[in-house]
């Protein structure tokens, strides 16, 4: 596994329960090139990983498309277990739900 990548879950593992963060939010964190980098590195995860893949969004605050069949399914009802709240369009109140990173 790539120091990048390890970077990228590094910052992930630290998004709380019940919080989300963008990917270009993480790629700041982590220091990585684009939010792109993150994309890639969420995409490598095995199915047990223990890094919260599912808080990790888009800009626009949606679950971008899945990193396997019924990703994008199984992100939506993990978020909702952890109380985070989506709007009629699919959306999340990032205002509400946004961890900004570590204190």
């Amino acid at each position: 596994m790539s120091a990048t990548f390890e970077r990228v879950y590094a910052v992930v593992r630290q998004i709380p329960h019940g919080r989300v963060a963008t990917y270009g939010r993480v790629a700041e964190l982590a220091d990585v090139a684009t939010p792109r980098v993150v994309g890639f590195a969420l995409s490598a995860l095995e199915d047990d990983t223990d890094v919260p893949w599912h808080r990790v969004l888009n800009a626009k605050g949606t679950i971008s498309l899945g990193r396997r069949d019924g990703a994008a399914t199984t992100q939506r009802e993990r978020l909702e277990a952890e109380g985070v709240v989506f709007d009629a369009n699919s959306r999340i109140d990032l205002s509400a739900h946004a961890w900004s990173g570590p204190a």
